[in-house]
């Protein structure tokens, strides 16, 4: 997505210190979800619980995200995060891994790794990626997860180039705890899966993937709301590869659209809320969207889904989890901050990162015993430039 040159990736400089909470207070918002949401809507009656990320005063810096060796030595631009959870395989529990966007030339969609990172900041390639379709890239967005019965799944936007008019649909590259591919989805519904979440229930999981490509590259940098959420159910319950046993639409209409600077600008982060509502970082919109009962919903929600929350402290909101709280955690593409949203619609809390400081902030996770929040700074400067780092 993002570009060094980029304006929209000034400098992120990130170091082990304290940070002082820039508002706990309620913060306005341009609407919420309507009443008759269903169990989003019956979650607003829930007592409030203190903001997550108010308890969090430290940032560290784990480690580069940059392999050293290896034929993707020197890609950058890290995007995905996932924990891993146990050991299995060359996969250590702990661990956590990262993809990323950009080779070593700095050219977005073309990086080819995954990393693995401990937590005490050692650093091995996980697994490069070959190319999943014909086109000559690869492009490891932040559509990462891990999941319990073995497997690492990843989502590419190749861009040969690092040029957004060549950029194509990509697919969902599966591997095995060992880092081999077993499988490559290509579903006709994927299309620039740009970020993704799971629901792993071991012998079986839910992804939800969030889609960038549909018409916007022939839109030549206009922007057409044709975004989409995409629900695959998988079976694993076998030795060999996932099974696909459904795929289906479940939201359209979000606004996507190329950029000379970021590469594909669209709905991002994703993530499952308490109350089976599914959650998306609405980059282009500015804003938090809801999908109620994700899970079984059979219907398509059109019109980009529903508004949570919009403007106030969001600012190009990129990352998204969902925290032990149930709020809703996002991280500004535009200046560095994280922002705590309630289900019902409230910017409960501000984490300022960066005094008057920018950076792209993409995938989160949620760190193991909920001790903190694991993000990646593909900007950065020094020890933090194309980093791990981690908010506790």
């Amino acid at each position: 997505m993002q570009n060094l040159a980029s304006p929209r990736r000034r400098a992120l400089f990130v170091a082990t210190t304290a940070f002082a909470l820039a508002g706990t207070a309620a913060l306005a918002t341009a609407s919420t979800v309507p009443a008759q949401a269903g169990r989003a809507a019956r979650e607003r009656a829930a007592p409030a619980s203190a903001p997550f990320i108010a308890g969090l005063h430290k940032i560290t810096t784990v480690s580069s995200a940059v392999p050293t060796r290896g034929p993707a030595k020197g890609d950058e631009n890290p995007y995905g995060v996932a924990v891993v959870s146990k050991s299995q395989g060359s996969l250590v529990r702990g661990s956590v891994l990262v993809s990323n966007f950009n080779n070593s030339q700095n050219q977005q969609g073309t990086g080819s790794s995954i990393v693995e990172i401990s937590p005490n900041g050692s650093l091995r390639t996980f697994a490069v990626i070959p190319r999943p379709t014909s086109t000559p890239a690869v492009g490891c967005t932040t559509a990462l997860v891990y999941l319990r019965h073995g497997f690492v799944i990843v989502g590419t936007l190749p861009a040969p180039g690092g040029n957004s008019a060549k950029a194509t649909a990509g697919a969902l590259t599966v591997l095995n705890a060992d880092g081999h591919v077993v499988s490559t989805i290509k579903a006709p519904d994927i299309n620039g899966p740009w970020d993704m979440t799971a629901v792993d229930r071991g012998n079986s999981a839910v992804l939800f993937i969030t889609n960038v490509l549909n018409g916007t590259v022939a839109a030549k940098g206009k922007v057409v709301r044709r975004g989409t959420v995409v629900r695959l159910k998988l079976s694993l319950s076998g030795k060999g590869k996932p099974r696909v046993l459904a795929n289906s639409v479940i939201a359209t209409g979000f606004p996507e659209h190329t950029d000379p600077s970021a590469l594909i600008i669209g709905p991002t982060g994703v993530g499952m809320g308490h109350n089976g509502t599914l959650y998306v970082a609405d980059s282009a919109g500015n804003r938090i969207a809801a999908i109620p009962d994700a899970m079984t919903r059979t219907k398509v929600l059109g019109g980009g889904a529903m508004t949570v929350s919009a403007r106030g402290a969001l600012n190009d909101p990129l990352g998204l989890m969902v925290a032990p709280n149930g709020d809703v955690v996002t991280a500004n593409g535009d200046d560095g901050r994280f922002i705590e949203t309630s289900p019902g619609g409230k910017q409960v809390a501000v984490r300022n990162l960066i005094p008057n400081g920018g950076g792209d902030l993409f995938g989160l996770a949620l760190a193991p015993s909920h001790h903190g929040i694991y993000f990646v700074d593909d900007a950065g400067s020094g020890k933090a430039a194309n980093s791990l780092g981690l908010l506790h």
